[in-house]
């Protein structure tokens, strides 16, 4: 069997994970001692720190993720609002994100292709709050025990960071993604995910 010469060449054999480090601007994860720290919505919520990975690599689903660090101070993470995220320009089948929302939000993003080409896509988030229920897809990549506030800790409450994709289906190259104008969707990581490369028989 030969490989297409053209359009399987061009694509990506290996997931890339996406440093959004320069793109953070809210701190959504906080430690016991620093409950005060961050606000990932208006009541002042936040993640416990010592309940999510450490910064760096970590895999979910067999997808693998660069995950935030939680600092004191430092944005852990994307309110969304508009921003363009550019990536290396390559061909993809699947964005991966790891995403919340302040309750369940569904908006569009913006698929920004090399040749100009720009195409809508849906990104449906669950409530962070899992007991509300997904009802959009995804799946748990983290689940809590304890939620914080900036002066106590409810262990009633356990906050979920969901794992959600979002398909790319043009055959063209993909260089950049537009977040929706949306403060209720929260990313803390992306990866983008190629296709096997196509074979024809000879």
């Amino acid at each position: 069997m030969d490989r297409l010469p053209d359009r399987a060449d061009r694509r990506q054999t290996e997931a890339v994970p996406v440093n959004l480090a320069e793109h953070a601007d809210n701190t959504g994860i906080t430690r016991a001692d620093t409950l005060s720290a961050g606000a990932f919505n208006i009541w002042g919520n936040t993640f416990p720190a010592d309940e999510l990975p450490a910064g760096g690599p970590v895999v979910v689903d067999g997808v693998p993720f660069l995950f935030p660090e939680a600092a004191p101070g430092r944005p852990d993470n994307i309110r969304c609002a508009g921003q363009l995220i550019e990536v290396p320009t390559g061909r993809y089948d699947w964005i991966q994100l790891l995403t919340a929302a302040e309750r369940r939000t569904e908006d569009q993003v913006l698929l920004h292709y090399a040749d100009g080409s720009v195409d809508p896509e849906w990104l449906r988030v669950p409530d962070f709050w899992p007991e509300t229920g997904s009802r959009v897809g995804g799946s748990p990549a983290f689940t809590c025990t304890r939620m914080h506030y900036p002066r106590h800790v409810e262990r009633k409450m356990g906050p979920v960071i969901w794992r959600h994709r979002v398909p790319v289906p043009r055959e063209s190259d993909l260089g950049a993604l537009r977040l929706p104008d949306n403060p209720a969707v929260h990313v803390f990581a992306m990866t983008l995910l190629p296709g096997a490369p196509l074979e024809v028989a000879a």
